[in-house]
C-alpha cells in the first residue's frame, strides 16, 4: 500500500488560509482547486465549508497520494480528484467547464513555467463562471514594495534547481489576469511573507 504523502508547508499554512478563505467563499457553491498537491488543504478546509463542493485536481502522477488523503477523510463535499494539466488546452472542459464560481491554488505559480501560468489564466474564462473568484496563495515579487530576504533566497533556490521556476512579479500576473477578463479585488497579507490574491471574473 502506498504511503500517504505529507507536506509540512500545507500543515503550517492551513489555518491562516482557511481563515482568509472562509468569508470569501461564504456565498460560493463550487470551488476548483488547481494543483491540490497532497490534498491537505482540501481535507482541512472542506469540512469547515460544508455548503461548498471542493473539487481537487492534480497532474496524473500526483493523483495517487491525493486520493489517499481524500479517501481517508471521506468528506461528502470533496468529489474524486480530476487529472488536470495546465499545459493541456482542454483542461477547462475536463474540469466541467465554467460551472465553478470559485477557484483556489496555493504555492503553484512559482513552480509552473511562466508560459504555463499565462496559458492557465488565458483559459480561465472557460473554467470560471461569470462573477467567479480566483484566489491564489503564495509569495510574489512586488515592484513597488521591498521583497523579504527569505523570499529572495527562495526565488534564488528555485531558479538554481529549475530555471523555469521562480517567484512571479505581481504586476505581470495582474496583466495576464486583466487579459482574461479578471479584475483584482484584494491583496491580503499572510504569514511568512505570503499573499492571498483575489481576482474576480467580470460578468
Amino acid at each position: 500500500m502506498a504511503e500517504k504523502p505529507f507536506a509540512p508547508s500545507a500543515e503550517r499554512n492551513r489555518e491562516p488560509i482557511l481563515a482568509a478563505l472562509r468569508p470569501r467563499l461564504a456565498d460560493r457553491c463550487r470551488l476548483l482547486e488547481i494543483g491540490s498537491g497532497t490534498g491537505q488543504h482540501a481535507v482541512h478546509c472542506a469540512p469547515e465549508l460544508p455548503h461548498l463542493v471542493w473539487q481537487t485536481s492534480e497532474r496524473p502522477l500526483q493523483l495517487p497520494g491525493l486520493r489517499l488523503w481524500l479517501e481517508e477523510a471521506g468528506l461528502a463535499n470533496t468529489p474524486p480528484p480530476l487529472a488536470l494539466d495546465m499545459d493541456d488546452a482542454d483542461w477547462p472542459e475536463r474540469a466541467g467547464g465554467a460551472v465553478h464560481d470559485a477557484m483556489f491554488s496555493a504555492n503553484t505559480l512559482h513552480i509552473m513555467a511562466w508560459s504555463t501560468v499565462v496559458a492557465w489564466f488565458a483559459a480561465l474564462p472557460r473554467a470560471l463562471a461569470p462573477g467567479g473568484r480566483l484566489m491564489v496563495y503564495g509569495p510574489f515579487i512586488e515592484p513597488d514594495r521591498p521583497t523579504a530576504e527569505s523570499n529572495l533566497r527562495f526565488d534564488d533556490q528555485l531558479r538554481r534547481s529549475a530555471p523555469h521556476q521562480g517567484l512571479r512579479r505581481l504586476d505581470e500576473v495582474d496583466a495576464v489576469a486583466r487579459c482574461a477578463g479578471l479584475v483584482r479585488l484584494e491583496r491580503i497579507e499572510m504569514p511568512a511573507n505570503n499573499l492571498l490574491m483575489v481576482w474576480e471574473q467580470q460578468a
